[in-house]
């Protein structure tokens, strides 16, 4: 089968989206991923070795009324060209076109809804598909014309197996910070602070444990939290983007970060304890609900970001350093959520005719 991903955006959409690609390259399919050409996704497209088309499409504004019509008809004509069986989009404002030019070229349409709240383009857009894939049980009550299948999130086929890294001190406690692959201001000033406290705690302490931190700011934070850590001499490895997300995952007793459901399911496939902090201006608050169906089964904690004080984090954060069996309960907790078979579950929807 010739099959289209479409998975732009961010890296919370082209990850999974990615996922299926190879998961569907390895059953022989043609597979070409098709992203919105932003350089926001560079970074993460690098990782597929397989052909690529860039849409252009744009965020839905009045604004960008004119690019969005462009990209819609740049999609029709690359599909009329290569003719696909099927399309898979992964949600976003970069699964507009692709699906409306599917719809006009009779091509077969399959969503993904990552999150427990529909999107506004997944809901707008499940009219043209033929089943939308969800993460959550609870996703189907949205979507109540629709045919839904459960697959689970697809995440990343290397995320579970990376290795410590070698250069963290066996016996460290391990900080994980991200806020996704751009990053969150507001994570970073928060956990950056927290975590230099419980630096200061820590080393008055004698026969601590030390402490270490890997941090992925996004870009903009970067230089700054590196040199918010040097001064305060906390080690950590500091990243815009961590390229070694696996290795970070393994190295990590607790993680602090976003609840986009990319995320959310990376840390169940790594077994990792989270405290999650919601964008609060996520669409239809999905990252607040995503949290919640994390934190429902013990296997994470959340925390709102307007409530949250930087002495409350490092409270957190120094709470579960002093309590081991209680990570290793929200270890195994976490795992239960995860859905190691996500990616052939989606491409076996593909392949049904």
């Amino acid at each position: 089968m010739k099959i289209v991903v479409a998975c732009g955006g961010t890296g919370g959409h082209a990850f999974p989206g990615l996922a299926v690609a190879e998961e569907l390259v390895r059953r022989g399919h043609d597979v070409t991923v098709w992203d919105s050409g932003r350089d926001i996704e560079s970074s993460v497209m690098k990782r597929w070795k397989g052909a690529v088309f860039s849409t252009g499409a744009r965020q839905l504004s009045a604004k960008n009324a004119f690019a969005i019509l462009r990209s819609i008809f740049r999609c029709r004509k690359e599909m009329k060209r290569a003719k696909p069986d099927a399309l898979l989009a992964m949600g976003s404002y970069s699964s507009l076109p692709p699906v409306l030019a599917a719809r006009l070229c009779g091509v077969r349409v399959c969503l993904h809804e990552a999150n427990t709240v529909p999107g506004k383009a997944v809901e707008f857009l499940s009219k043209f598909a033929e089943t939308v894939a969800i993460s959550f049980d609870v996703t189907a009550k949205y979507l109540p014309e629709v045919k839904t299948v459960r697959t689970g999130l697809p995440v990343r086929a290397d995320i579970a197996s990376g290795k410590r890294f070698d250069f963290i001190p066996p016996n460290a406690f391990v900080v994980m910070i991200t806020g996704g692959s751009q990053g969150a201001h507001a994570v970073n000033e928060l956990s950056a602070a927290a975590v230099t406290m419980l630096k200061d705690d820590l080393s008055r302490r004698e026969g601590a444990r030390p402490l270490y931190v890997i941090h992925q700011t996004g870009v903009a934070d970067e230089g700054r939290v590196i040199g918010e850590y040097t001064r305060a001499q906390v080690p950590s490895r500091v990243q815009a983007f961590e390229r070694e997300m696996a290795n970070a995952f393994a190295s990590a007793d607790i993680v602090v970060a976003r609840a986009g459901a990319s995320t959310c399911f990376e840390l169940a496939a790594c077994g990792k304890p989270a405290l999650l902090i919601p964008l609060p201006s996520a669409v239809r608050d999905h990252q607040h609900f995503n949290a919640e169906a994390f934190a429902a089964s013990g296997a994470a904690d959340e925390g709102i970001q307007v409530k949250l004080s930087v002495r409350q984090v490092y409270r957190y954060l120094l709470n579960h350093y002093e309590n081991p069996s209680k990570l290793a309960a929200m270890s195994e907790k976490m795992r239960t959520l995860a859905t190691p078979d996500a990616a052939a579950r989606v491409a076996d929807l593909l392949e049904a005719k």
